[in-house]
């Protein structure tokens, strides 16, 4: 496979959310905990790499929608993509095809896991937005002219910063994108024993036209475990 091997790994609420007031509960605590430790504690289920995630999530999470700090009389880059480090053992991979998001740093940390940060571009993104991530040692490839190329980016993960094995974090749009595409091979959700029965917060999976359609895809289960605080652990391989 010239690709890395997908997986999604998610947690939700019981009635299906990715987000929501939920998350601040006792029950969404100790599922979150479980989360995180089946991905990044001291010995992780899956052995990745690296995870990725949409502008949106990113913003939400790391960058908090700053503005990029664009020069927009840098001098021209060189084309193609920028590898500012090949060796990093863990990665953060945010798909940001304009050019959006304001960082500050090539890197993050999320609770104790730390990375370095590749963006996934494509041709939209602006040469100035281009010398601001070089400017900041952050590395990025370029997948697409208007629109994502999936397979291209995932191909060049693999090839210029060897990922083996890359988590898919969200959103739901992206989430679902990455299936329809045929570039999610897993998918993997803890499940925390409540709900908040919001209408407005996003679920594991969401249909966008632009993204992808709302054609079906069936999953085949591979396990179910009762994880701690009654939170439920599913994995399934996607059907092709």
């Amino acid at each position: 496979m010239n690709r890395p091997y997908i997986f999604c790994h998610m947690m939700t609420s019981l009635d299906g959310k990715i987000m929501g007031s939920y998350m601040n509960t006792k029950e969404g605590e100790n599922a979150g905990n479980v989360f995180y430790n089946i991905s990044f504690g001291e010995n992780p289920y899956y052995k990745h790499q690296g995870w990725l995630s949409g502008r949106v999530t990113t913003d939400d999470n790391f960058t908090f929608y700053e503005k990029p700090a664009l020069d927009e009389n840098a001098p021209v880059v060189p084309e193609g993509d920028f590898v500012a480090n090949g060796n990093a053992g863990m990665y953060y991979v945010s798909v940001d095809p304009a050019g959006k998001l304001g960082w500050k740093s090539g890197k993050l940390t999320y609770v104790d896991t730390h990375a370095h940060v590749i963006e996934v571009l494509t041709g939209k993104a602006s040469n100035s937005y281009k010398a601001f991530l070089r400017k900041l040692g952050i590395s990025y490839i370029v997948a697409g002219v208007e629109t994502l190329d999936y397979e291209m980016a995932m191909e060049k993960l693999k090839k210029l910063f060897g990922i083996e094995t890359l988590m898919l974090g969200g959103g739901g749009v992206l989430n679902w994108s990455f299936i329809q595409a045929g570039m999610c091979d897993e998918v993997s959700v803890v499940i925390a024993p409540v709900a908040d029965g919001s209408s407005k917060t996003p679920a594991l999976f969401n249909a966008k036209d632009e993204w992808a359609s709302d054609t079906p895809v069936a999953f085949e289960l591979q396990s179910a475990e009762i994880k701690d605080g009654g939170s439920v652990w599913l994995r399934y391989l996607v059907k092709r």
